[in-house]
């Protein structure tokens, strides 16, 4: 589990977010109300206002703008009161600051009725009162919450600590196992991960975050089925790579054909399988190509079968030909005496019989393709040795009417040519040595720039 603390820095920030967000909503009400009644000083009018047992017009009117004059809450108050009506006048900032003098006169005594004709004065477009009130609230509510961002912040230390240790314990313990180097990266990364998701469920679930809990938590799955879907191939490719890393259907240097590609492994990758073909070229093969493709390796068996076909005359006998093959390859000092070879007849072509030749080589030493060279120069001279007649696949022409034919005496005869002088060697110059050319091939790998770079998967080489 590779955290950095580059990205686990960024973690806090993104708690506080979700933090702020949530507290804010959930103490948006009590708090604004609390901060709206401290500083707006909501303004609440006495149950009963006495005067005395029986009191006059002019006596409530005095009392009444008296205490609308001490509120300071009122310009131009004034308060007339007919037979027990009070007439209320005069201007105000606050809708609840009218309503609240028409409260207090209605419980005046001896009050009958109450005319409130107070005006609330429209607010200015310059008043930044209620902008103010807004950030003041919400200053408020995040220095309620940076106990709990630090809280958090402690948690997720510990919590990423227990993580990494935990992957480290997983690795230590699954060295001595046969897994490769992939597998124990994900299963001890797996194991960190799981381990810190509890506990970043565990620190919402303290600070009351439940449901954000859950959201990341059903998030993160939901997130990997939407990347899964997105990157189908990255992950098909990941997946493959786990998998070939896992069964090791072949090695660092293993001779394979893949999707009719024939080539050496150089490496296995994340993303890719990287071969060597025959002609020194680089090939890159996605795994999961790999993966759902047949694979010939003609290295884990290094014995290797090959053969050809060969083709003498009807008038020889098939098994003198046959012994005189069969001498060729057994003293052939690369082709293998078990698995023996084998010489038959394979079909009756227009002009000749054709034989099949098989024999078996030691793929790790030899060349495949000089031995089998090898052995077709050396049987054919040894037929030419023989006698043994290699007719070409000639024409039948008939003619129904018949053709004349008039020898010329005249013509003098060619002088017969000379058979070609086979050398009876087991490799030429122009074959080169019988040995694999895997190691040039390697030689030359490590000469040049490898085209993706990273760690090979393969078990050998873990």
């Amino acid at each position: 589990m590779n955290f950095s603390l580059k990205h686990f820095l960024l973690i806090p920030c993104f708690i506080a977010l979700l933090s702020s967000s949530e507290i804010l909503q959930g103490q948006a009400t009590q708090s604004n109300a609390a901060i709206r009644s401290e500083i707006l000083n909501e303004p609440k009018a006495p149950v009963k206002v006495d005067v005395k047992p029986q009191a006059l017009d002019e006596e409530i009117s005095t009392r009444l703008k008296a205490i609308l004059i001490a509120t300071g809450w009122f310009i131009n108050s004034n308060v007339e009161v007919k037979n027990g009506v009070v007439f209320l006048t005069g201007e105000t900032k606050r809708d609840d600051y009218k309503k609240w003098a028409e409260e207090l006169a209605r419980n005046t005594q001896d009050t009958v009725a109450v005319v409130n004709q107070i005006q609330v004065m429209p607010p200015s477009i310059w008043d930044f009162n209620p902008v103010l009130v807004g950030v003041r609230s919400l200053w408020t509510t995040l220095l309620r919450t940076i106990p709990a961002i630090l809280f958090g912040i402690m948690i997720l230390m510990i919590t990423w600590l227990l993580a990494k240790g935990a992957s480290l314990m997983t690795r230590y313990f699954l060295r001595n196992q046969t897994y490769n180097t992939l597998i124990m990266r994900v299963i001890s990364w797996a194991v960190g991960l799981l381990i810190f998701l509890i506990g970043l469920y565990s620190f919402f679930h303290i600070m009351g975050l439940t449901t954000i809990a859950l959201t990341v938590v059903g998030g993160t799955g939901l997130l990997g089925i939407i990347l899964g879907i997105a990157f189908r191939e990255i992950t098909e490719n990941l997946l493959a790579s786990i998998f070939l890393s896992m069964n090791n259907p072949f090695h660092s240097g293993d001779l394979i054909e893949i999707e009719g590609i024939m080539g050496y492994v150089e490496k296995l990758t994340v993303r890719t399988t990287i071969l060597i073909s025959l002609d020194g070229n680089y090939v890159q093969i996605p795994n999961a190509t790999v993966y759902r493709s047949i694979i010939k390796n003609f290295t884990s068996n290094p014995n290797r079968r090959e053969h050809f076909t060969i083709g003498i005359g009807y008038d020889c006998a098939i098994s003198e030909a046959q012994k005189i093959a069969l001498t060729v390859l057994t003293e052939h000092p690369a082709v293998l005496k078990k698995p023996e070879p084998w010489v038959l007849v394979d079909s009756l072509g227009q002009s000749t019989v054709n034989l099949k030749i098989f024999f078996w080589i030691d793929g790790s030493t030899h060349s495949w393709q000089k031995v089998r060279s090898s052995v077709i120069r050396l049987v054919k001279r040894a037929f030419q040795t023989e006698n043994i007649p290699m007719p070409d696949e000639a024409r039948e022409l008939i003619f129904p009417k018949g053709i004349s034919v008039k020898l010329d005496t005249n013509i003098t005869q060619p002088e017969t040519l000379k058979d070609p002088v086979e050398t009876s060697e087991i490799a030429t110059d122009a074959e080169g040595e019988l040995n694999s050319e895997a190691e040039k091939l390697k030689d030359q790998a490590s000469q040049s720039r490898s085209p993706e770079a990273g760690r090979n998967l393969l078990k050998d080489d873990s």
